[in-house]
């Protein structure tokens, strides 16, 4: 796979600015914003390998320097129409902790845009109604020229106990 970019996310020394930091992204036309802390690397889209029983917002697997990373559409994850694969659909890297372990997950988006600089007094809270997804997966509104930017809850989001669960549910099973 051709890395499109690298974040080194597991740096200890980040400025404390830093967690203003967001790499934005379009979504069904739509954009969103997730902290640079979480981001890994961003890669070319390539087909991964579908597993059989999986909830459909998991695309599959792909393998990543020998690690096998789970694919989830995000789209679909956030209850919208499956991602549509075009010229700049990419697969972003995300590491989220999980117990006493890193994990690295992909997540399809439609379009990378920017690594954007949001301060603290330019983010509204999440609001309570009018959202088209759930409100515990927004941290935040961050204000953008006169626009907003849906900044994701990446930890809710990709909950391992809640994507588990759904893969169970989806799973038929036996006696």
């Amino acid at each position: 796979m051709k890395d499109i970019a690298t974040v080194d996310a597991s740096q200890e020394d980040m400025a404390a600015d830093d967690v203003n930091q967001y790499l934005t992204f379009v979504l069904g036309g739509e954009n969103y914003g997730v902290s640079i802390l979480v981001i890994k690397e961003i890669l070319e889209y390539h087909e991964p390998t579908t597993v059989p029983m999986m909830p459909d917002f998991i695309r599959g697997v792909i393998n990543l320097r020998g690690s096998v990373v789970p694919v989830v559409d995000l789209s679909l994850r956030l209850g919208k129409a499956g991602t549509e694969v075009a010229k700049r659909t990419c697969v972003v890297i995300i590491e989220i902790q999980h117990e006493d372990e890193r994990m690295e997950i992909g997540v399809v988006v439609d379009a990378v845009n920017e690594v954007l600089d949001i301060p603290p007094e330019n983010i509204e809270a999440a609001p309570n109604f009018g959202a088209k997804i759930r409100t515990d997966f927004i941290n935040g509104m961050g204000k953008v020229d006169e626009k907003f930017v849906v900044l994701l809850n990446i930890d809710h989001v990709l909950s391992i106990e809640e994507l588990s669960m759904v893969g169970e549910v989806a799973a038929p099973s036996t006696l």
